[in-house]
């Protein structure tokens, strides 16, 4: 029986099937053992398995297969920064919720973002949530990036899911689709889900006041069905979105902008550092490339550890 990952708790996983039956199923032993997974959770939420039902079990199932993706995004793994955990597969689009203020979100952690979601060939929305709160500097600064991140091919919304404002954009760009939905803790992401699939009622906390951190409330990566067609998948709030897998001398093909000037640079091998003649450097500095996604991608190069390829 065929069905799909609709939540994941580390042991147990709820499977849903076409016809919208909903078992509680738990992994055949042989895929730990499985020397091609190298990911701290070999079955993720968005995968399409094969069932058999427990004899004698009401409601329950063993997962005897899992079908290639077709896609999926990882990220360095809590149980250590040299091991991947696979956030979600088979995505159409991931949606980063974002805020430039209450908490804000650094540009570094949308571009790590977007980085990942390259490398995977997974089309990324990028929605700016809290508008209400944003003053004159905070709009200033949401169309600067706006108009950065448009520039590059990203679609970017602004919400204030809070009084469900920009949020019937943000319902159609899901219609139909798989969506990864992520986001730092605080963004609001809850109550953007909320408004996007009425009556699943999240758990939403205000962003903590001493820190300006968002407190976490989802636990577990778990996929929704939405009234429109399509599904969402809602992950856990992260601090930081560690890069793995992507060595040092790809980065910039998953920096969407810097591509058209690769190509350019008088050496094949340039890293678009220190190197004489390099085309990404001259394009910042005549205003072609945006410094701070730019200097994003030196950030980023620097925190690659090169011996781990």
């Amino acid at each position: 029986m065929q069905a799909r990952i609709y939540k994941s708790t580390g042991s147990w996983y709820t499977v849903k099937t076409a016809t919208g039956d909903v078992f509680q199923a738990r992994m055949k032993g042989i895929f730990k053992k499985d020397e091609d997974i190298t990911s701290t959770n070999p079955i993720a939420v968005g995968d399409e398995v094969t069932i058999s039902l427990e004899e004698g079990e009401q409601g329950t199932a063993v997962i005897t297969d899992i079908a290639a993706r077709k896609n999926y995004i990882v990220r360095s793994s809590p149980q250590g920064k040299h091991k991947k955990h696979i956030v979600a597969a088979n995505l159409d689009q991931a949606a980063l919720v974002c805020t430039v203020k209450e908490p804000r979100t650094s540009q570094g952690f949308i571009d790590r973002f977007l980085v990942t979601a390259a490398a995977y060939h997974v089309p990324v929305i990028l929605i700016f949530n809290k508008k209400d709160v944003y003053k004159a500097k905070e709009m200033d600064k949401f169309a600067h990036w706006k108009a950065v991140y448009e520039s590059i091919g990203y679609t970017v919304v602004l919400t204030a899911a809070s009084l469900d404002e920009g949020t019937d954009e943000v319902r159609e760009l899901l219609k139909g689709k798989t969506t990864l939905i992520s986001g730092h803790s605080g963004v609001g992401k809850s109550t953007l889900i909320n408004r996007v699939v009425p009556g699943l009622e999240l758990r939403t906390k205000n962003v903590s006041g001493w820190s300006g951190k968002g407190l976490h409330t989802t636990t577990f990566a778990e996929m929704f069905d939405l009234p429109d067609g399509g599904t969402l998948i809602d992950t856990p709030g992260v601090r930081e979105f560690g890069i793995v897998d992507i060595p040092r001398a790809e980065l910039s093909h998953y920096f969407l902008d810097m591509q058209p000037y690769i190509t350019e640079c008088q050496f094949n091998n340039c890293q678009h550092l220190d190197e004489p003649g390099c085309a990404v450097k001259e394009a910042v500095e005549a205003g072609n490339l945006d410094m701070e996604r730019y200097l994003s991608y030196v950030a980023i190069w620097h925190s690659i550890e090169e011996n781990s390829y």
